[in-house]
């Protein structure tokens, strides 16, 4: 049997946050100050989701412009992993750089991103990519999917009064009853 294909994907958060609908329409209160909470939280459980048993997964969120971020910092939930960069360290540059290395070890790879710098730096390295809305419909079609798949399904029985034509079923009823 031929050995599966290792894939990957990394998905640029912040820009996935920002240019995808699925999470542009989080708005409500949150516990925390984070503006963007609700919104990673919900990012994160899709990129879970979506990559699965499939693949790997990597989430790069830009932390460049954060005075908080000295270290770049990373957690891994599941098969995806979650990168903050470091203050003063693009995203951009580090999703290239993931993808390329990626790409060098012959790993399938997906990148997700509506930045035309990204999708066009990754491309040319021969890397597959996805923009955010893209994503965001993706993630529609695999929750209907899983919605369809668990709805019960009531199976009727069907007698043979059921299965023959009124008529028929009035013949035979006079037929028994004289």
């Amino acid at each position: 049997m031929a050995k599966a294909r290792k894939r990957l994907l990394i998905v640029d958060g912040y820009n996935v946050l920002r240019s995808g609908s699925r999470y542009a329409a989080i708005t409500s209160p949150d516990y925390t100050d984070d503006t963007f909470n609700q919104a990673r939280e919900r990012l994160i459980n899709d990129v879970i989701s979506y990559a699965g048993m499939r693949s790997d997964a990597v989430i790069v969120f830009d932390a460049a412009d954060n005075e908080f971020a000295v270290a770049e910092s990373d957690a891994v939930i599941g098969c995806v992993r979650i990168v903050f960069t470091r203050r003063g360290q693009s995203a951009d540059r580090l999703i290239e750089r993931i993808a390329h290395d990626a790409k060098e070890r012959d790993v399938e790879t997906m990148v997700v991103s509506s930045d035309a710098g990204i999708q066009d730096a990754v491309f040319g390295g021969g890397v597959d990519r996805m923009s955010a809305e893209g994503f965001c419909q993706e993630m529609e079609m695999l929750i209907q999917d899983a919605r369809e798949d668990v709805a019960p399904v009531i199976s009727k029985k069907n007698t043979l009064a059921d299965r023959i034509s009124p008529e028929a079923r009035a013949k035979l009823q006079r037929m028994r009853d004289a």
